[in-house]
């Protein structure tokens, strides 16, 4: 299972709210949902997201078994 937790912190640590998101990477809001529900993404979505906070993809999300 996927989680997004590490996003949630590194928003909440520069100043964003959690559905800043969908403006910042220029995501859907079907996908913001997703990301809520810590479901699974497209990796072009986590390459927006890592593009527009500067950030690797483990910054923003981890795996658990």
């Amino acid at each position: 299972m996927i989680n997004y937790f590490k996003l949630w912190r590194l928003l909440e640590k520069r100043g964003y709210q959690r559905k800043d998101i969908v403006r910042l990477a220029g995501i859907s809001e079907s996908t913001y949902r997703k990301l809520l529900a810590s479901e699974a993404v497209r990796m072009d979505v986590l390459q927006r997201i890592c593009v527009a906070l500067s950030v690797d993809v483990g910054d923003i999300c981890s795996l658990r078994a």
